[in-house]
């Protein structure tokens, strides 16, 4: 018969240190610092979300009862409105005391919000507005957006933007956002929010919390207009 090896047989040779009440301490206090850690950084991400979500919020509500506000984008901080609402149109020519001659911009969310303002897209411009670069593009006939929106031959500008606070702005809008420079007509457009006049940010209804941290120069976008036949033509590298 096969002999059977007792349990305390497989115990280790060595023998195992004691753990002492410091131990214990010791390991205690390693947790709670760690926990801490995690708390404290879950609660900044927590308050940094609802501050984020709080300010969607009031931008929304102030767009869609017909205000003008002011908000972080893809390139430089804009001045902006619903793009369908002709009276908000206005106003933002006449915060920035610019001719209605010159058509203004709107940023819109995705491919899928572009295409319902303007229409299937080209394989060239869609890869045009897939680019990581900002590309506002000029399209012929959009549809929806107020007449102020328009330049004099009915094209209107329209930029996708990947920037979280203004896509997410345009998506929760459901419709266009006019993008305009955070300045008076003929003055230097702002690179950062601490660059923007007294003026313009007590003209608007609403200026977003969301962004104004944020230190790094951004430039214009380029702009490219779809001619006739479909050739695009740089206006602005």
């Amino acid at each position: 018969m096969r002999n059977r090896r007792k349990f305390h047989d497989f115990s280790p040779d060595v023998s195992m240190p004691s753990i002492t009440r410091e131990h214990i301490a010791s390991y205690v206090q390693i947790w709670l610092l760690d926990f801490s850690g995690f708390f404290c950084s879950f609660v900044a991400n927590m308050d940094r979300k609802t501050f984020f979500e709080n300010e969607l919020l009031r931008c929304t509500d102030v767009v869609n009862r017909g205000g003008v506000i002011a908000y972080p984008t893809d390139t430089v901080w804009g001045i902006g409105c619903d793009s369908s609402d002709s009276g908000a149109v206005e106003k933002v020519f006449a915060i920035k005391r610019r001719s209605d001659a010159k058509a203004l911009i709107s940023l819109v969310a995705d491919e899928e919000m572009l295409e319902a303002v303007v229409g299937p897209l080209s394989a060239e411009v869609r890869e045009l507005v897939r680019s990581d670069r900002p590309t506002t593009v000029i399209f012929e006939r959009p549809r929806g957006l107020a007449p102020e929106m328009l330049a004099a031959d009915g094209s209107a500008a329209i930029r996708i933007t990947r920037e979280p606070f203004s896509q997410q702005l345009c998506r929760q809008l459901g419709r266009p956002l006019v993008s305009t420079s955070a300045n008076v007509s003929g003055e230097p457009t702002p690179a950062r929010f601490s660059d923007i006049s007294g003026e313009i940010l007590d003209a608007v209804d609403y200026v977003a919390g969301y962004g104004r941290d944020d230190a790094e120069p951004h430039a214009p976008s380029r702009i490219v207009k779809i001619a006739a036949g479909g050739e695009l033509v740089f206006i602005r590298k």
